[in-house]
């Protein structure tokens, strides 16, 4: 636990960061790796624009409650089974992505890919297990910005090796290859890591279904951020119906289904929180749900925002600069490439100095990086609207990364719910902010998103900087504590 931090070694927690960051690589691979090839997609199956629409959407439907689910299983089964489960299962899913027949065999293939895009908070709390306090965010930083490349690679890699596979059925073939990779390192995943150093005791919530909290203040707290989720499926259903592709009496059965899940959701969060009512919980092991909720909201500002301006930026540059359709990708593809850069730093960052002061200082940076993208027009220079977009992108996923240094230091035993309650945030942004593009024009979309995260920046000065030790109760009902500082 105390070695040296040494990226190029490969023991010890060193190891289990490569091997993790390398699997949530892979999760975000074949997550993505439709984009790349819709074109293929479209051709082989003749479908129309609104079909294509539909299937980018029920990519990430899915992902909302899979993160909120994958993160309750992470705690309560610890992160090395719930990997190598998630990759393996992903990889199936991937061939029936690639050999469906019809179009309503790849469209339930793709919403039910969209579990995968849950990887990402499995390792969150692996990571948080094998890193001290004083490294976890550069840890972090490294997992989720590496991993997040995998995206980006599916779109370097999976074009060509589908024209080198052959023919119109290229694409299936170079899609279940990804699967198949995805499997074997699921497999590979589970007999090579470990939840924790050995000697370490991997904390496990103690009661299972909903989030505990220390108050009832934060039972409604905690009640109230969870209906964001679920107005975010509601607007996903929304969107399909306005595509044509669900009846208004489907949506009107889904926005029923929707709210009774919520309802259920309250009813289990009451259930498990029962000893709030009565005032039960020790001091020492409580803590403050606002730290999480300040966190969701600096990740749906964060990630959210990137998710939204990844899909429009090609096609802003191309309209604002009379580009070409390479050329403006290959411009626009710098914002998601400072992810290997920009995440590990705002961990690094948030590592080395007040956790507190380095997210409200990104969240201030990116603001204002917004609000100068809101300024490009036609009239500026390519380059300095290049340079504006990276600078923006910097603060943006440097945001994410000091975010995830500070999800493992509210609860250890939690920290898998709490991951990804943050990550679904991060996919309800993205909604929010999506569609409030399809309102407005890509200027005003740009200080929308400044002044959401201003607005995050004043919610952030009520962070409560993490200090001390945090308590944790043994199996035995004894107590250790944990560095957090």
């Amino acid at each position: 636990m105390h070695e040296r931090f040494n990226l190029f070694s490969f023991h010890g927690k060193m190891r289990i960061l490569h091997l993790t960051w390398l699997a949530f690589f892979i999760t975000f691979f074949v997550w993505f790796n439709h984009a790349p090839l819709m074109a293929s997609i479209r051709e082989t199956f003749g479908l129309t624009e609104q079909q294509v629409k539909a299937l980018l959407i029920l990519n990430v439907a899915l992902t909302i409650p899979a993160r909120i689910i994958i993160g309750m299983l992470v705690d309560r089964f610890g992160p090395k089974r719930i990997y190598s489960s998630l990759l393996i299962l992903g990889g199936s899913l991937c061939l029936f992505f690639a050999y469906a027949d019809t179009y309503q065999k790849l469209a339930l293939a793709r919403f039910l890919l969209g579990f995968i895009g849950a990887g990402f908070v499995i390792g969150i709390r692996m990571i948080g297990e094998w890193f001290s306090a004083r490294e976890v965010g550069l840890a972090e930083g490294i997992y989720g910005g590496w991993g997040n490349f995998g995206s980006a690679a599916a779109a370097m890699t999976l074009p060509s090796l589908a024209y080198l596979l052959g023919g119109e059925e290229g694409w299936r073939h170079a899609i279940a290859i990804s699967g198949i990779i995805a499997a074997g390192y699921g497999i590979l995943y589970f007999f090579s890591v470990s939840d924790t150093p050995k000697g370490s005791t991997y904390f496990k919530p103690k009661r299972s279904g909903a989030m505990e909290v220390s108050s009832l203040f934060d039972f409604f707290f905690y009640c109230l951020w969870n209906l964001p989720l679920y107005l975010a499926l509601a607007v996903l259903t929304w969107k399909l119906t306005g595509l044509g592709l669900l009846t208004a009496a489907s949506a009107h059965g889904i926005y029923l289904l929707l709210g009774l899940i919520y309802a259920l959701q309250i009813y289990r969060a009451a259930h498990v929180n029962h000893h709030v009512f009565n005032g039960e919980v020790p001091e020492f092991d409580r803590y403050k749900f606002k730290q999480v909720a300040i966190l969701n909201l600096a990740y749906f500002i964060s990630f959210g925002s990137e998710l939204a301006v990844v899909s429009m930026l090609p096609l802003f540059f191309k309209d604002t600069f009379g580009l070409s359709q390479v050329m403006a990708g290959m411009l626009a593809s710098g914002f998601a490439f400072m992810n290997l850069l920009a995440r590990p730093m705002g961990g690094l960052i948030s590592d080395r100095f007040s956790r507190k002061r380095t997210l409200i200082l990104l969240l201030a940076g990116l603001s204002l990086g917004y609000l100068l993208m809101s300024q490009i027009n036609g009239s500026w220079p390519l380059a300095l609207a290049v340079a504006a977009t990276m600078a923006c992108s910097f603060f943006v996923q440097a945001t994410e990364g000091a975010v995830f240094a500070l999800v493992p230091l509210v609860k250890r035993r939690l920290t898998g719910q709490i991951a990804g309650m943050t990550g679904a945030y991060g996919n309800v942004g993205a909604v929010t902010y999506l569609t409030a593009y399809t309102f407005v024009d890509a200027h005003l979309f740009f200080l929308i998103i400044a002044l959401s995260a201003f607005a995050g920046m004043v919610a952030t000065l009520f962070l409560e900087e993490p200090k001390g030790q945090m308590a944790e109760v043994l199996p035995d009902g004894t107590v250790q504590m944990i560095e957090v500082e």
